[in-house]
């Protein structure tokens, strides 16, 4: 079993990938309101808080400020991590090869 720490360490390393590509393609932040809007609407009128401040961060803040969340070690990213909108944005390669990464480290 994986500890948590492992677990958010690796999840980091997805969010600081996506930050690379936000920074260098910034209309990929539309897969993400895409996703929260489409979680929003098969919720059936409760959607998670989580869902909801995602929604709400995507909106309000800017691409720099978003960056550095991704890139943060914080308890507040870390807690939003855990619900990342971000699902779709880095190819299957790309998710792979930190997938790849992490289960050597852990051998």
């Amino acid at each position: 079993m994986r500890s948590h720490e492992w677990i958010e360490q690796r999840a980091l390393a997805m969010d600081r990938l996506v930050a690379d590509k936000l920074e260098h393609q910034p209309e990929l932040l539309e897969v993400a309101v895409r996703n929260i809007e489409r979680w929003i609407a098969s919720s059936r009128g409760r959607p998670l808080q989580a869902h909801l401040e995602w929604r709400d961060l995507l909106a309000r803040t800017s691409l720099p400020e978003l960056v550095a969340l991704l890139r943060s070690e914080a308890d507040e990213a870390r807690r939003l991590r855990q619900s990342s909108p971000f699902a779709g944005l880095l190819s299957p390669r790309e998710r792979w090869a930190i997938l790849h990464d992490y289960e050597t480290r852990a051998s």
